[in-house]
């Protein structure tokens, strides 16, 4: 019996000092080894990771939505300045079909009423030149004498 008893004592002994042997590798390195601190920490950095990355999202975000502001201003932009220029171009029509019709009608006069039409224009803006001349000469005068 005696044996028996030792026999157990030597194995329970042998477990144990296998077991104390396995944690006296485990502790020989980092002091006293805790698994739930190493993955606390794994956690933190994680969390911290996590946290970064949705900062960082959050601004890519505000960045995609000012773009998508300005695209919108631009676009809107573009139509107006298309619909000026489309009314530009209707109107510069219409100027055009009346120097068109103008230019005619002044060829028609001339070719219709000969040398007499061609002296009376002349004469009227010769009389215009003297007119403008004589306004500028005496308003000229009149400052000089106050």
């Amino acid at each position: 019996m005696r044996q028996r008893s030792n026999n157990n004592n030597n194995n329970s002994n042998g477990s144990s000092n296998s077991n104390s042997s396995s944690n006296m590798y485990r502790n020989s390195g980092s002091g006293n080894y805790n698994p739930s601190s190493l993955e606390a920490g794994r956690d933190t950095n994680a969390n911290i990771l996590e946290t970064q990355n949705n900062d960082r999202i959050s601004e890519l975000s505000e960045q995609v939505a000012r773009l998508k502001g300005l695209t919108i201003d631009i676009g809107n932009e573009v139509k107006e300045q298309n619909s000026l220029l489309d009314d530009m171009g209707d109107g510069f029509s219409g100027v055009s079909d009346m120097l068109g019709t103008s230019l005619k009608r002044i060829g028609t006069m001339l070719s219709t009423g000969g040398a007499k039409h061609m002296c009376y224009l002349v004469t009227f803006v010769v009389a215009i030149m003297v007119f403008l001349y004589w306004v500028s000469y005496f308003e000229c005068n009149n400052n000089t004498v106050l």
